[in-house]
């Protein structure tokens, strides 16, 4: 994710991983877990000379240590003379951490991972199986695009943790001088939002409808998956870029359709240069797609307008016919498979997916793992609540493997792709070639 509690590139979302890596972990692994004969299921050592500790790495903002600290108060009232280990990571190079680290004798016991970056360690051998277990860990009731990435043969290897994905940002007061009285639903009612703004604020040279730059590629995913499509499938272990079907080329018209109509951003630029929020923040811009924490940079003193907060609103991303389907950007919660501590660790994690811990979570201002809390987790948080119904209505995720990394590493086909078509490249040269790169891709990584 981008780093910090909101913000993914996405939690593991633009890492890049090649075959090498995961080919490294795999063996990496193998070897440890031979010297050190096996994982054990045996709460009475931790490969920490015997003494009862739980290790934790969990990555920063991802929780309150407030949270963390209770249920490590509780965790420690129910297994005397057990200690937690509490441990905040970076994310900046955690991937070759984590790969170091559980690979090796004495790994933590329990980690969070990018939900991108699970199925790299999911399909490494890295992770304890805890199929047996999902029933105890809340299991009937977790967040289903979050939950895959964690998930091979039928087996649990990750749980989720928290997600996080897209809405619409906008201006309340510019919505009211424009005569909007409500959120737009579909693509066309937004463009028509839009045209409403930029007729009311035609004397303002500067003003945008919407900031949309012509790289958010994960925005266009939500139209690709709204009409149908996707980016690649998986055909008997072979991954095929699917961006030319013709429901994605319908996903590529409707972006372009709308940043044409309402938008003045680069069009060979993503969300994050320059900084969208910071963007909307001075004054000329009326609504951006971004992700919640994105709110907070707007109205920071330092950047941003603290004077916006109670002028800003939002909602979900409209599609053709109602509300958009949207990435789910989130992490994941594991056991590492050398771990020999597993059933304490398991313990550790009923807490941490526990109605009552999840709803402090969702109190943070993130979608919880689980979907059986109801909307009153959120309080007076607009944000949260709106960002919580797209999870819910339509969270999918990128291809479940390994090899999908290697597509968002380096130079991205997909933002290619969509620059060329705001240029003015047809649609269906554009994505043919990024399906052709993404099938390259993921053959290579695979």
């Amino acid at each position: 994710m981008d780093h910090s509690p909101y913000r993914t590139t996405e939690r593991g979302g633009d890492v890049g991983v090649r075959r090498t890596l995961t080919v490294g972990i795999a063996a990496l692994v193998t070897a440890s877990l031979a010297l050190a004969g096996c994982s054990s299921s045996d709460d009475s050592g931790s490969g920490d000379g015997g003494s009862k500790k739980l290790t934790v790495w969990l990555m920063t903002g991802s929780a309150p240590d407030t949270l963390v600290d209770e249920i490590n108060t509780d965790f420690t009232k129910s297994h005397s003379g057990w200690t937690v280990d509490y441990q905040v990571q970076q994310w900046d190079g955690i991937q070759d951490k984590l790969k170091t680290s559980l690979a090796g004798n004495n790994p933590p016991d329990i980690v969070e991972l990018g939900n991108t970056q699970a199925p790299l360690f999911v399909d490494s051998n890295a992770l304890a199986d805890l199929s047996g277990k999902k029933n105890d860990l809340n299991g009937g009731n977790w967040l289903d695009g979050l939950a895959a990435t964690g998930e091979k043969d039928g087996k649990t290897y990750a749980t989720p943790f928290y997600a996080a994905n897209r809405i619409v940002v906008y201006r309340k007061s510019m919505f009211a001088k424009a005569g909007i009285t409500a959120p737009p639903k579909t693509i066309d009612e937004f463009i028509a939002a839009g045209q409403k703004l930029k007729t009311s604020y035609a004397s303002d040279k500067q003003f945008q409808a919407l900031y949309l730059p012509g790289q958010s590629w994960y925005t266009l995913l939500s139209w690709v998956w709204a009409n149908g499509g996707d980016v690649a499938k998986d055909e008997g272990g072979k991954w095929t870029g699917t961006l030319d079907s013709p429901e994605a080329q319908k996903g590529f018209e409707d972006y372009a359709k709308v940043y044409k109509a309402l938008s003045k951003a680069p069009v060979d630029q993503d969300e994050a240069n320059p900084q969208q929020s910071t963007v909307f923040a001075k004054g000329h811009v009326a609504m951006f797609i971004g992700l919640p924490w994105e709110i907070g940079t707007a109205t920071a003193p330092d950047g941003g307008d603290p004077k916006l907060k109670d002028d800003i609103g939002t909602f979900e991303i409209p599609g053709p016919t109602g509300p958009a389907p949207v990435f789910l950007g989130g992490s994941n919660l594991a056991v590492a498979a050398g771990s020999k501590n597993v059933d304490a660790a398991t313990d550790w994690l009923k807490l941490m997916l526990s109605d009552k811990y999840q709803k402090e979570l969702a109190a943070n201002g993130v979608v919880p793992a689980l979907t059986n809390l109801g909307d009153t987790i959120y309080g007076d948080n607009e944000a949260a609540k709106v960002m919580a119904a797209a999870a819910t209505n339509g969270g999918k995720v990128t291809p479940v493997t390994p090899a999908w990394a290697a597509v968002e590493a380096g130079t991205n086909p997909i933002k290619n792709a969509m620059t060329k078509v705001l240029r003015g490249t047809d649609v269906a040269t554009a994505s043919k070639e990024a399906s052709t790169s993404i099938t390259e891709t993921m053959g290579k990584a695979s």
